[in-house]
């Protein structure tokens, strides 16, 4: 009979897979245990529309925070685009183009908020745009280095205007300092309240922290398109793990980890009533899941509340705009903002936390086909058919926690007229119809990611981001990843410097493993 495996990697999402990859590549037995039919978590395509060839990034959509030196240390080829235009920002009947164009973004500000103020505004892009990427070329290396301290990080980027402004002062001073107008306000705010119920202001700091994730990927804070949609790129990985030599096991999911007193072994149960022991558990799941799984009680703090309405939407042809300086395909090939000025984004903010769903939604869209339309089949491109991915801010769980299906046709009812309100068509007129006649609009809460993907409260990071250093003294060195047992590791979203699909936790996870004699 063969050995059984050193190590067992709970969840196949893109963090298990990283540090299967990473540990199988280093000589050590690894076993991949997956709850679903299928490996990559939260980053896959589907065929979500019966009968339309169009492979969907269901839930994760764009790539920033993967390092591009670890995907080439694992082995991986996956093709990344960028992005040409950033964002487009609907205002009346004009907007705000930003893109590689710096004339012409400056052209469109001016166009937009009027000559001075349009002037001013792109001014304070610029320093802005400079204050964050003095930070991001900092911080991004020391995401796959063992924590330093707070102080050390602090002296590390070197810069103590920044510091203060992005590490101990709410966003909301930064941006109220900086920049006069509330649209561009608004433009840059929206990093703070990816999947983070907040209000700009918050003393916490949660969007704080989460802004600063969303801005630092690989020095520059570019977010990328993986040619194929997310499926390719956790395809990729999955063969990379068994190219390798992890095994792994689909259809599997975990019930039970018991590791030792002594750190020495562990033993992991399986719904089929298997029973496997390893020397190390690396758990890819929520803190919250892990504890249940070790029969602990909840990690401290509040529960977990993911904060989105994600639609995945198919277009017989893209909308049009009311601006006549800009197309459709420019608009829509950055990421389209809708109704997220800084004075509406807190005003959503206000309405959801008091238990509404906000009057107009904001949200913002991008379509992926523009940049890759190998998503869709030849007859859809030929057709001139796209996809749109739609993503909904301040829409917690507490308002899906009722009758959740009355709550989410509300839901989404108002952020299809919100975008419909900055748009000079209906958007529902440009939706596709499947063969069934059906629209091809799809919708997850986070009640819905909570039941089909595991996160708890439908939180996307796992649990609120964490600040990217050693919140105490006790864990400068180490790679935070630890667990209160001494042989089971975190290696998923919830990990600190963990969040959006990045691979890190899963990085660093493997290296504390390969810290300790196996």
């Amino acid at each position: 009979m063969p050995p059984g495996p050193d190590v067992i990697v709970v969840g196949a999402g893109h963090n298990g897979l990283v540090a299967a990859t990473l540990l199988a590549g280093s000589g050590h037995r690894v076993r991949v245990l997956e709850s679903a039919g299928h490996a990559g978590g939260a980053a896959v395509s589907a065929r979500v529309f019966p009968g339309v060839d169009a492979r969907i990034s269901r839930y994760s959509y764009l790539v920033s925070l993967f390092p591009s030196a670890l995907l080439r240390e694992l082995g991986v080829r996956v093709q990344l685009r960028r992005r040409q235009i950033s964002s487009y920002t609907p205002h009346g009947d004009t907007g705000v183009l930003i893109c590689d164009d710096d004339r012409r973004t400056r052209e469109s500000l001016a166009r937009t908020l009027g000559e001075r103020e349009g002037e001013r505004s792109a001014d304070a892009l610029e320093r802005f745009g400079a204050l964050t990427a003095s930070v991001a070329q900092r911080v991004f290396p020391t995401l796959t280095e063992p924590l330093r301290s707070r102080a050390r990080l602090q002296s590390h980027i070197g810069d103590e205007a920044a510091w203060a402004a992005l590490f101990e002062r709410p966003l909301s001073e930064l941006l109220t300092s900086e920049f006069e107008s509330d649209l561009v306000r608004g433009i840059v705010a929206t990093d703070a309240l990816i999947g983070t119920f907040a209000a700009l202001d918050d003393p916490g700091l949660a969007q704080n922290r989460c802004f600063l994730y969303h801005v630092i990927g690989n020095g520059t804070g570019h977010w990328d398109i993986p040619v194929g949609g997310m499926g390719a790129l956790t395809g990729a990985l999955a063969d990379a793990a068994v190219a390798a030599g992890a095994e792994l096991r689909l259809d599997t999911p975990v019930t039970r980890i018991e590791p030792d007193d002594s750190g020495a072994r562990a033993v992991v149960h399986t719904a089929a009533g298997d029973v496997l022991e390893a020397r190390h558990v690396l758990a890819n799941v929520a803190p919250a899941v892990l504890a249940e799984l070790l029969g602990d009680p909840p990690p401290p703090g509040d529960a977990p509340e993911g904060s989105q309405l994600k639609l995945n939407l198919l277009l017989r042809r893209l909308p049009r705009l009311r601006d006549p300086a800009v197309s459709p395909e420019e608009a829509f090939g950055g990421t389209f903002h809708v109704n997220e000025g800084y004075d509406q984004l807190e005003r959503a903010h206000a309405q959801a936390a008091a238990g509404q769903v906000p009057e107009l939604p904001p949200c913002e869209a991008y379509c992926h086909s523009l940049t890759d339309p190998t998503i869709l089949g030849p007859e859809l491109q030929a057709a001139g058919v796209h996809t749109l991915t739609v993503f909904g801010l301040h829409m917690p769980a507490r308002l899906f926690r009722g009758d959740h299906d009355a709550a989410r046709d509300a839901a989404v009812a108002a952020t299809l007229a919100s975008i419909d309100s900055v748009l000079a068509e209906p958007l529902e007129d440009c939706l596709l119809s499947g063969p069934d006649g059906a629209p091809c609009l799809e919708a997850h809460t986070p009640i819905e990611l909570e039941a089909e993907l595991g996160l708890p409260g439908g939180h996307i990071f796992h649990r609120d981001l964490t600040w990217p250093f050693a919140e105490n003294e006790r864990d400068v060195g180490r790679w935070g990843v630890e667990t209160s047992r001494p042989n089971v590791w975190l290696c998923g979203a919830g990990a600190r410097r963990g969040g959006a699909v990045s691979g890190i936790p899963g990085h660093n996870a493997a290296k504390a493993v390969l810290q300790v004699n196996l």
